[in-house]
């Protein structure tokens, strides 16, 4: 629609107002105006009309007065765990060691053939930490009818040995200046696909927050495609 620039004018005006007597609606505006409740008002009824026409709902109001919509419901949907994998692969052995990003500290695991990888962001390496760390990785294989019987890990692992027996998991220590392959080469993955976010963000520093999250996001897409 075309309007004078009187007409445009008043429309501002008339937006303007609306503004100051506390954002109304469109339709308690017009009431407003046609019982004449504010005297001496330089705005009419066509003016706030034109300016609707113009400028369309109040920003302020649509914002201020929408309601929350209620959100579509949850759907759980479990797939169960095919029984040919079960019946060959429910015991499983797990490489780990301790991954770093940013001088952020990640206990990753990787498990031979059902390529099921962890990344836990822990705070130190204390023994303490690790061992938490190992009990929340237990669990998850545990909710899906796993059982995690060997520990693949590095020698400066040797003092979760006894730990891990009461937890009824076998630690194999590889020898001296070997490395587990398997959980290298899945750390080496997960480097790579974190720095390929890092290198598309417009930041040049990421704190700590964010960083875990990231690592969490490029395991969580790893383990979607078994």
């Amino acid at each position: 629609l075309k309007y004078s620039n009187r007409d445009y004018s008043q429309a501002i005006l008339a937006r303007k107002l609306q503004r100051t007597i506390g954002r109304p609606s469109f339709k308690s505006y017009l009431k407003i105006i046609d019982d004449n409740l504010l005297q001496n008002c330089p705005v009419t009824r066509r003016d706030v009309i034109i300016a609707e026409n113009i400028f369309g709902p109040d920003v302020g109001s649509l914002k201020g007065k929408t309601v929350r919509q209620s959100p579509a419901p949850v759907k759980i949907k479990t797939t169960s765990v095919p029984e040919s994998i079960m019946s060959q692969y429910s015991e499983v052995k797990v490489g780990g060691d301790i991954m770093f990003v940013n001088k952020l500290p990640f206990l990753v695991t990787i498990s031979r053939h059902i390529y099921f990888g962890t990344a836990e962001a822990i705070h130190n390496q204390q023994q303490k930490t690790i061992i938490q760390g190992i009990r929340q990785i237990h669990s998850i294989y545990l909710q899906r009818g796993f059982r995690i019987t060997h520990l693949l890990m590095d020698g400066q692992f040797e003092h979760l040995r006894e730990h891990l027996a009461n937890m009824h998991i076998n630690l194999n220590i590889t020898s001296r200046n070997e490395h587990v392959p398997e959980v290298e080469r899945y750390i080496r993955t997960l480097k790579e696909r974190a720095r390929c976010i890092y290198n598309t963000l417009p930041f040049k520093a990421l704190p700590a927050r964010m960083i875990i999250e990231m690592v969490y996001t490029c395991n969580f897409w790893l383990n979607s495609f078994p």
